[in-house]
């Protein structure tokens, strides 16, 4: 419970220095403000990830290495048939350099798979309040 309103806390404060710098940038339209904004991605990017990677060992020590690897296999399913739905075309780029087919097909396999993940949740909400209106 402690680190829950931790999380809040720190959540909280992230949003509203987001949000300053949000509308600091939109009033001032200076690019000087975009780094900022960037740098406070990446922290947020970077807190995201060790909070989930501590519940993921967390849960792994708990005892539920089945549903862990369950999900983990299906993530992999899904990237898996992302990559071989999508084709790869070699493209010259503005600034000159050339992506190459495979970076084509993973960008399109990284598409791919939020469409599907995104799917998935979609279905999985729809699935649950039609279940509750059932009930």
């Amino acid at each position: 419970m402690v680190l829950h309103k931790i999380l809040k806390i720190l959540t909280l404060i992230i949003g509203v220095v987001a949000l300053i710098m949000g509308i600091w940038l939109f009033a001032t339209s200076e690019q000087s403000l975009v780094q900022p904004m960037m740098m406070l991605a990446y922290a947020v990017l970077a807190i995201v990830l060790l909070i989930v990677a501590v519940f993921v060992i967390k849960d792994l020590f708990s005892g539920n290495v089945k549903n862990t690897l369950i999900s983990v296999g299906a993530f992999i399913v899904v990237i898996a048939i992302a990559f071989f739905l999508s084709d790869g075309t070699a493209t010259q780029m503005k600034n000159g350099e050339m992506l190459t087919a495979t970076e084509s097909q993973w960008i399109g396999a990284g598409l791919r798979t939020f469409y599907i993940l995104a799917a998935i949740a979609v279905g999985a909400m729809i699935f649950s309040g039609v279940k509750k209106l059932i009930k």
